[in-house]
């Protein structure tokens, strides 16, 4: 992907990476507010691509995931409020897009964040999420470390 896209613990929202400085990555926020903001090392960034969802048989990369809400919203945003729905049309919507989750070790929490992000990537026009696949030498750890240096 031409920008790679980071989720940063701590932080709502996603990020897109912009420069790197001394001991940081400069990030730009993928909402309304395209604020820019240093990013450590110590924040636990974290890129899209390097993501997957427990599910019964094996992992699954989230672009896969992203993927196949796509197909059930036909392209469009999530059709479930994630902030007002309860658990269990949380899990029901789940189990729509994805219907070997593994119930044991994907939480609620986990389920609202992945619709929060997919309606993010939605809203500023990323939609062909084969383009977060990971790809060799495309993790965000060793580009911190490099940094460093």
């Amino acid at each position: 992907m031409s920008q790679t896209i980071l989720a940063i613990s701590g932080k709502p929202g996603l990020y897109k990476l912009i420069s790197r400085a001394k001991n940081s990555f400069i990030v730009e926020a993928l909402d309304d507010t395209h604020k820019r903001m240093p990013a450590f090392a110590t924040d636990r960034i974290t890129s899209l691509g390097d993501i997957a969802m427990f599910t019964e048989d094996e992992d699954i990369e989230l672009y896969k995931v992203f993927n196949a809400i796509k197909e059930v919203e036909g392209g469009k945003a999530a059709s479930i409020d994630y902030k007002k729905a309860s658990g269990k049309e949380l899990q029901d919507y789940f189990t729509k897009v994805l219907p070997a989750w593994d119930r044991d070790r994907v939480h609620n929490s986990d389920i609202k964040k992945l619709i929060q992000w997919y309606n993010i990537l939605v809203a500023v026009g990323i939609t062909d999420f084969d383009e977060l696949k990971p790809t060799e030498g495309d993790n965000v750890d060793d580009r911190l470390e490099k940094t460093e240096e």
